[in-house]
This record gives structure tokens, sequence and C-alpha cells, in this order.
């Protein structure tokens, strides 16, 4: 499963999966891992929480960002859940990349049973169409 978490910046998205991520930690039965473009959470999460600074592989583009997540994925065959915060600070996804990656990703999240949190600066109604998935939306 994959699950966009939506709204402008402040709308709490950044909370949501934070939040999110400790409670799977603390009640699932997998590994968690939380892809973000910094380390500046890395106290908000629960320290078995695998944190990873997506800017410390140099990730540029969408196909490079989905053989990032195949990487984490297939070195833990145990991963329950990947949230991901601020990836739009580095790559800016164009309607037609996001519905491509979404496809592809979704094949991962399917064959490994891993499920996929994303938070996108985006609205619901700017991806109508172009993301499968119900978003959650924020609202600021």
């Amino acid at each position: 499963m994959i699950k966009f978490v939506l709204g402008p910046k402040g709308s709490g998205k950044t909370k949501w999966l934070i939040d999110g991520a400790n409670l799977d930690k603390k009640e699932g039965h997998g590994n968690i891992v939380f892809v973000d473009t910094d380390d500046s959470h890395i106290f908000s999460l629960d320290h078995s929480v695998r944190l990873v600074n997506a800017n410390d592989f140099g990730i540029s583009t969408p196909d490079e960002f989905y053989a990032f997540l195949c990487g984490i994925v297939s070195r833990d065959f145990d991963i329950e859940k990947i949230y991901v915060d601020g990836i739009y600070e580095i790559l800016e996804f164009t309607n037609e990349e996001l519905s491509r990656f979404e496809e592809r990703l979704l094949g991962i999240s399917e064959k490994y049973e891993v499920t996929f949190l994303i938070g996108l600066n985006k609205s619901s109604e700017e991806l109508k169409g172009v993301i499968k998935g119900t978003p959650v939306e924020l609202e600021a």
C-alpha cells in the first residue's frame, strides 16, 4: 500500500508522519524506516525507528529515489513501513513522474508487503487523476 500525506507547508505532515512511525514501532512487529532530508527529527522518533537522510545519497530524480527505496527494502525483509518526509525539498515530481513512481512503488509494496507513507506539498485537487489511492489531506 502507498499512502500520500498531502498538505501545504505548515499543515502538520511531518508531525503526522513522526507520530505514525512512533506508534507503528510501538504496536507493530516489523521494522520501521523514516526517510527525511536531514537529521533534525532524530530525537522526535523512537530510537528503534531507522532514520535515513536521503540528502546523504545524492538523489536528484524520481527514478533515483525509487531505486533508493528499493535498496532499503532489499536490505531488510522485515520492514513493515517506510515513512518519507521532506522529499519534495530535493525532488520535484511532475504529475506524470508521480503517477509512474506510484505505479512502480506499488509493485514493490505488494511483493515485499511494505507500506509506504509519503508526505507531499500538494493538495488532493492538484493530484486528482494522478494518484490512485485515497490520500490523507491535512489543512494548514
